[in-house]
């Protein structure tokens, strides 16, 4: 199994996040799960490559030329593809992933899960996805989709799509029983 996981190029405030990729990156390896990422070595994303490799895992990236020119890319990966930009970026790593684990991360990690949660929604994948929630980094985000949901802008069945936990094994298992729900507008 290969997932793609989002997280930050930036490490966050406080060890909690790096912690946490360097778990995910051990896990993975542990399990024999593939990294598929963005590519980068710098913040999280760095972290856990590292801790992929460490093991004795997978872990291959998708960057495009202008992140490898400013001198970002991650050298020490099994694979590294090197793209135009990031939207041949962002599909590279879709075709290469069975799921998505989505880790703390700012405005880009945000916007990569909520693309491919678009796309789950219109029925364009039927890859899981979860979010790993490392000390509540996510609560505010899930009680404003609770609202958009009470609104009437997002249904209850695409919002519970999304795997919540703080337990990657569990993010795991869980995709491995992932059944997804209807498509918008079936």
């Amino acid at each position: 199994m290969r997932v793609c996981v989002f997280c930050g190029s930036s490490p966050g405030k406080g060890p909690s996040y790096q912690d946490a990729a360097r778990e995910v990156g051990a896990v993975f390896a542990e399990r024999g799960v593939e990294l598929v990422y963005g590519g980068a070595k710098a913040g999280t994303m760095g972290v856990l490559a590292d801790a992929v490799l460490a093991a004795g895992g997978q872990a291959h990236g998708v960057i495009p030329q202008g992140l490898v020119d400013r001198e970002v890319a991650h050298t020490g990966l099994t694979t590294l593809k090197v793209v135009a930009d990031l939207h041949e970026r962002k599909a590279g790593m879709a075709q290469l992933a069975d799921a998505y684990l989505v880790l703390p991360g700012g405005v880009g990690t945000l916007e990569e899960l909520f693309e491919v949660w678009s796309w789950a929604l219109l029925g364009l994948h039927t890859k899981p996805i979860a979010l790993l929630d490392v000390d509540g980094y996510y609560r505010p985000m899930l009680r404003f989709l609770e609202n958009m949901s009470a609104e009437g802008f997002l249904a209850d069945d695409f919002r519970e799509m999304l795997i919540v936990t703080t337990d990657v094994a569990e993010a795991l298992r869980r995709f491995a029983d992932y059944q997804p729900p209807r498509t918008k507008w079936t």
